[in-house]
């Protein structure tokens, strides 16, 4: 029976204390079936650059391609630009493994509270396709006359009609197995060749998906959508800074950038891919132990179904629904005063359920 091997980046801030709590929780899932992982931890960090000048060793890359799968637990320090942290770790990873599709649902559990007036547990149930390699962080540009007042900076967006195509139709493919309804996430009304690309893809993507219902929204539109109607979305396909922003509003409303796991996914398996919390490191509150580990926990709970574990992964699932679903433990930004440790031990609790 072949062993998971799972690479661990803690990386910065709250980013150890919530790979902690899911690497306990993923073990004892695991071991109510027999099963394990090998986790293998990698201290790439901001204190790693501030010791050697990068963030990972010069072969950092070829290392993680041994890797069943990668779990990343935030990246970010206010000692170094993100423009270092970023593009020195998550976005290499992103591009080198060919992991062109993050997956980022948000769902509005029993017991959490959403800021939105009038809305139920299970009213907001959506899933973020996001485009993961190219488009708006392609990495591309430049600046000249640095410092002068002639300065100029460039940054263009790469858009490809393969790099729209096999996005679009992973979230065709991924409706077909929710509520068959895509909506697309354009700008086509300012971006009058990127955006008319995308809607061109899409338009000829979604004649092969009849059974499915498509939209396109502007982005403006879109944003004010999932504030007024969010029950209206079941899968949103958009480029990677139109999904990365409104990914961060869909977290929002049901419940907090602490409740909602991503996939960076590799789909033909050629390289591992790698699960993360759509969450920042929080520096504000790293170390005082008082961190939400659910978006952690939901991001191992998709890697172990990634890497054949579908069954520690479904008791992973219910039991978040379960710890939510009662009237005990809750973090801080849930409005309690537990701990990540409470949090975490009240999971484990109830993987049985």
């Amino acid at each position: 029976m072949h062993i998971p091997h799972v690479a661990l980046i803690p990386g910065d801030g709250i980013g150890p204390e919530v790979v902690d709590a899911a690497v306990a929780v993923a073990d004892a899932a695991l071991a109510r079936d027999g099963a394990r992982v090998e986790w293998t931890r990698f201290d790439w960090s901001t204190n790693y650059y501030l010791q050697h000048g990068h963030m990972t060793p010069s072969d950092g890359l070829q290392r993680l391609r041994a890797f069943d799968a990668i779990l990343l637990g935030a990246v970010g320090d206010p000692r170094v630009p993100d423009t270092v942290t970023l593009h020195e770790l998550i976005f290499p990873i992103r591009r080198v493994f060919e992991q062109y599709l993050n997956l980022r649902p948000a769902y509005l559990y029993k017991g959490v509270v959403s800021p939105l007036r009038g809305v139920e547990a299970g009213d907001i149930d959506m899933v973020i396709v996001r485009e993961n390699t190219e488009g708006e962080y392609s990495h591309v540009g430049g600046r000249l006359h640095v410092g002068t007042e002639g300065e100029v900076a460039m940054q263009t967006n790469v858009f490809t009609r393969r790099g729209c195509a096999r996005i679009i139709r992973a979230a065709f493919e991924l409706a077909r197995t929710r509520r068959r309804h895509v909506t697309s996430i354009t700008k086509s009304n300012a971006q009058a060749y990127s955006m008319v690309l995308w809607d061109e893809v899409f338009r000829e993507v979604a004649r092969d998906y009849a059974d499915v219902r498509a939209d396109s929204l502007l982005v403006d539109a879109a944003a004010m959508d999932l504030v007024r109607r969010p029950g209206h979305f079941d899968v949103i396909v958009a480029s990677n800074l139109f999904g990365d922003i409104l990914s961060d509003l869909a977290a929002e409303v049901v419940g907090g950038l602490g409740m909602t796991p991503s996939g960076n996914i590799n789909p033909e398996r050629s390289a591992p891919s790698m699960f993360e919390p759509v969450h920042g490191s929080a520096p504000d509150i790293a170390g005082r132990g008082i961190a939400n580990p659910i978006a952690t926990v939901l991001s191992v709970a998709m890697l172990l179904a990634h890497v054949g574990q579908g069954g520690a992964a479904e008791r992973i699932n219910r039991a978040v629904a379960a710890v939510l679903a009662s009237e005990g433990v809750r973090t801080p930004d849930l409005g309690g005063t537990a701990g990540t440790s409470e949090m975490t031990r009240a999971i484990i609790d109830r993987l049985d359920e």
